[in-house]
Formats: C-alpha cells, structure tokens, sequence
C-alpha cells in the first residue's frame, strides 16, 4: 500500500469500444498525467499503468493496461486517479498542492480564528477554500487578495474576507401569501 497520495484525476468515462477511457486531470499540464509513473485508486491497493492517447476538449484520453472494451472501461467511471507525493516536484514559492492546505487553520486578517479549511473546490473560475467554522460554512476565494498568506511551516492560512463574505444572511421577507 502506497501512503501520502495526491490525487491527481479522475476517470470521467469511456471513449470508443476498445477500452479507451477519459481522465479530468488536474495536474498543471493535463499531459502530465502519467510523467509521474504509475497512477494509483485512493487508498494504493490498486495501481493502474496507462499512456496518454490525446485530448479531447479539457480531458485526457488513455489506455490503461488490462482495459480491453468499453464495458471495463465504463467500469472505471468516477475513479479517482493519484500518485504518491514524493513523485511531484516541490512547489514553488506561492504554488501550492490543494491537499497540503486540507486541515489548515484559518484565520481572519485582523488575528481572529475563522475555522479549519475543509476542501478545496475547483470547478474552473478558480479555487474557493471551504472552511468550517463554528457558524457554519464559508467559501473563501482562493486569490491572493482574499488569502494573502499560506503559512505553510506554521498550518495555518490568513483570510481577508472581500466585502460581504461575512455578513450574516439577510432574513427573508414573508412571501405575499404569507402576510395576508
């Protein structure tokens, strides 16, 4: 069993009938998905050794060896795909892996303890940390304006909420049917 993973993709369906499969990569270059070596399931039980075939708009399409016709490949579908951490090249400076920042403190800009960053969402107009504190859920941008610092060494995030991010809700006003 491999530890210390990071996840790196997932299989999003199958392409043709010879077991041809689509992969969302998340690495910086989606054509690096399999530099890396072997692509491991969640918890290393199970190693998948494939090659790029193309691109298809924003996936990758593979070959994954043993995956000989569509019904395998189908099989696959919402597989996430990972790689053990020390095959990744360090960050750099003001480059983060989204994993390293889960279970991070945060804090509020003026010293005030926010929560604990929960997941990291991205689903393409950019990052958003999601932080559970003690009222609840908040989504957070993940720019450097509204995270100004990743203190990686000392576990702990600092948080410029833009206006409104913090406000409580509004409360709702009773629908016409409601007041009369």
């Amino acid at each position: 069993m491999v530890s210390d993973l990071i996840c790196v993709g997932v299989i999003t369906g199958a392409r043709g009938v010879q077991g041809e499969i689509k992969i969302k990569s998340y690495t910086a270059v989606s054509g690096d998905l399999f530099r890396y070596g072997p692509l491991f399931n969640k918890d290393g039980s199970q190693t998948f050794k494939g090659r790029q075939t193309g691109q298809s708009k924003d996936q990758v399409l593979a070959r994954i060896k043993g995956i000989e016709d569509r019904t395998q490949a189908e099989k696959l579908k919402g597989l996430e795909l990972y790689i053990p951490r020390e095959a990744l090249p360090e960050p750099d400076e003001d480059e983060f892996y989204y994993s390293d920042l889960i279970d991070m403190k945060a804090e509020l800009i003026d010293g005030r303890e926010l929560g604990t960053v929960q997941v990291v969402h991205d689903a393409g107009a950019g990052p958003s940390l999601e932080i559970k504190s003690p009222d609840g859920l908040v989504l957070v941008p993940f720019t450097k304006a509204a995270v100004p610092v990743v203190d990686m060494e000392g576990g702990k995030i600092v948080i410029d909420p833009p206006d409104g991010l913090m406000d409580p809700p509004e409360p709702e006003e009773p629908s016409k049917d409601e007041s009369s």
